[in-house]
C-alpha cells in the first residue's frame, strides 16, 4: 500500500529535520551561548597566583637585596604593606572604576562599588566570542596588576620614605593615576582601546611599567637624594637575595604575560615563549653593555637585564614573534644599561633602585617597539595589510598620554602625602636605618 499525502509530508519533514544542512542553519541562527571553560579558568587562577608571587616574595626580595642592611626590612614591609592596601582598595572601588559598566573614555562607572552584583555565576569576556571566565577570577587577576604596579614605585623611593607617606600616596595615586590609565588602555570603552588603530599593550607596558617608572622618578625628585648620595658607598647588601627575587619575578611573569591572553590558547603559548627569550636576551645584552662601557659583566647587571627584557616584552608578549621579542629585549637592556651605568651617575637623580631607568625607560621602548614587532617579517601577528606608520603613531600617543598622566598625577599624590605626613623620615632615622626607626625591628640580628 502506498504512502498517503499526510505520510509523505511527515516523511519529508522527518528527513529535513535529520538533514545536516538544516542542523547547520539552526546552529548558525541560534546565538552562541557563553561557555565557562574549566581549562581557561584553571589557567587564569594559576596565572593570578603567579603574579602574586612576583610581588611577595619576588619584588620584595629583588628590591630588598639592593638596599643597605639597615633598610632591608623596611623594603619588605613597604612592599607587602602597599600591595595589600592596593588589593583592599581594588575590591572596594578600584575594579568598578577601571572595568565597571558605563562611565566614559577616562573612567568607568561606580555600579560595581564593593563588587555589587558580582556573584559566583558572573562572567567576564575573553578575546574569543562565546568564551568567558568567572568574573571573580578576572577581578583577582587585575587586582594583582594594581598591587604590583604601586609596589614598583617603591624602587625609586627606598631608604628615605616614611611608611605612612607611602600608604597615603598609594591611596591617592591608585585613584587618580592607575585606575584611569588602566581604563583608558584596557577597558572596552577606554580612550586608547578605541583609538584608531587601538593602542597595543598586551600586559602592561603603559599601564604598569611607564606608569610606575615615571611616578617613581617624580617621587625621587620630590623626595631628594638620600643622605650621603654620591659621597658614601651604597652598595647592595645581598645580591644573592636579588638573584632569588629575579628568578621569582621571571617565573611569576609567565602569569603576568601569558595570563593576559585570558585563555589557555596559542596566544598564551606565544606570550610564554616570548617571556623566555626576551628575558634571556636582556640578561646577555645588559652584560655586553657593561663590557662596552668599560665595566665587568656583573650579576647585578644580569639581574637588571632580565628585568629590562621582561619589561620591554610585556606590551609585546602576544604581539610579537620570538625573534622580534629577542630584538626588543636586547635593545631595551642595552639602552637601559647605558642610562643606568653611564647617564644616571652624571645626574643628581637618586632613583634608588632604577625604577625609572628600567621600568620607565624599558616600558617606553617596549610600548613603541611593539608596533615594529607586529610586522610579519619579524614573525609578528600583523597581517598583510598591517599599517606600521599608523600603529607607530598610536603607540607614541599612548606613551605620551601615560607619561603626562602619571607625571602630573603622581606629583599630586606625593604633594598630598607630603602635606599630611611630611613624606621623608628624619635625618636621625635615615642614618640609623628605617628598619629600626620606622618599624622597630631588624632584618638581621647579628
Amino acid at each position: 500500500m502506498g504512502l498517503t499525502g499526510r505520510s509523505l509530508v511527515a516523511a519529508a519533514l522527518a528527513g529535513l529535520v535529520a538533514s545536516p544542512a538544516l542542523a547547520q542553519l539552526q546552529a548558525e541562527a541560534a546565538p552562541v551561548a557563553a561557555v565557562v571553560d574549566k581549562g581557561d579558568t584553571a589557567w587564569m587562577m594559576t596565572a593570578t597566583v603567579l603574579v602574586m608571587a612576583m610581588i611577595v616574595p619576588g619584588l620584595a626580595l629583588f628590591y630588598g637585596g639592593l638596599v643597605r642592611t639597615k633598610n632591608m626590612l623596611s623594603v619588605l614591609t613597604q612592599i607587602i604593606g602597599v600591595a595589600s592596601f592596593a588589593m583592599i582598595l581594588w575590591v572596594i572601588y578600584g575594579y568598578t572604576l577601571a572595568f565597571g559598566d558605563g562611565g566614559n573614555a577616562f573612567i568607568a562607572g561606580a555600579g560595581k562599588l564593593f563588587l555589587a552584583g558580582v556573584t559566583a555565576d558572573s562572567t567576564a569576556a575573553t578575546f574569543t566570542d562565546g568564551v568567558v571566565i568567572p568574573e571573580y577570577v578576572f577581578i583577582a587577576f587585575q587586582m594583582t596588576f594594581a598591587a604590583i604596579t604601586v609596589s614598583l614605585v617603591v624602587g625609586g623611593l627606598v631608604e628615605r620614605l616614611k611608611f605612612s607617606a607611602l600608604m597615603l600616596f598609594a591611596l591617592v595615586w591608585l585613584t587618580i593615576v592607575y585606575l584611569p590609565i588602566a581604563h583608558m588602555v584596557w577597558a572596552a570603552n577606554g580612550l586608547l582601546f578605541n583609538w584608531e588603530p587601538a593602542a597595543l599593550d598586551y600586559a602592561g607596558g603603559t599601564v604598569v611599567h611607564i606608569n610606575a617608572g615615571v611616578s617613581a622618578l617624580v617621587g625621587a625628585l620630590i623626595l631628594g637624594p638620600r643622605l650621603g648620595y654620591k659621597r658614601e658607598i651604597m652598595a647592595p647588601h645581598s645580591l644573592t637575595m636579588t638573584l632569588i627575587g629575579t628568578g621569582l619575578l621571571w617565573v611569576g611573569w609567565f602569569g603576568f604575560n601569558a595570563g593576559s591572553a585570558l585563555e589557555a590558547n596559542g596566544s598564551a603559548a606565544l606570550a610564554m615563549l616570548n617571556t623566555f627569550v626576551a628575558t634571556a636576551a636582556g640578561v646577555l645584552f645588559w652584560m655586553l653593555a657593561e663590557r662596552a662601557l668599560g665595566h665587568k659583566a656583573s650579576l647585578l647587571g644580569a639581574c637588571s637585564g632580565a628585568i629590562a627584557g621582561l619589561v620591554a616584552v610585556t606590551p609585546a608578549a602576544g604581539n610579537s614573534g620570538p625573534f622580534g621579542a629577542i630584538l626588543l629585549g636586547g635593545i631595551a637592556a642595552f639602552v637601559c644599561a647605558w642610562f643606568v651605568v653611564s647617564v644616571k651617575p652624571r645626574l643628581r637623580l637618586d632613583d634608588s633602585l632604577d625604577a625609572f631607568g628600567i621600568h620607565g625607560l624599558g616600558g617606553i621602548i617596549g610600548s613603541i617597539g611593539t608596533a615594529v614587532t607586529m610586522l610579519p617579517s619579524l614573525g609578528g601577528p600583523g597581517g598583510d595589510d598591517y599599517a606600521l606608520g599608523a600603529q607607530l603613531g598610536t603607540q607614541v600617543i599612548a606613551v605620551v598620554i601615560a607619561i603626562v598622566w602619571a607625571g602630573v598625577g603622581s606629583a599630586i599624590a606625593f604633594t598630598v602625602a607630603k602635606l599630611v605626613t611630611g613624606l621623608r623620615v628624619t635625618e636621625e632615622v635615615e642614618r640609623e636605618g628605617l628598619d629600626l626607626g620606622e618599624h622597630g625591628e631588624r632584618a638581621y640580628n647579628y
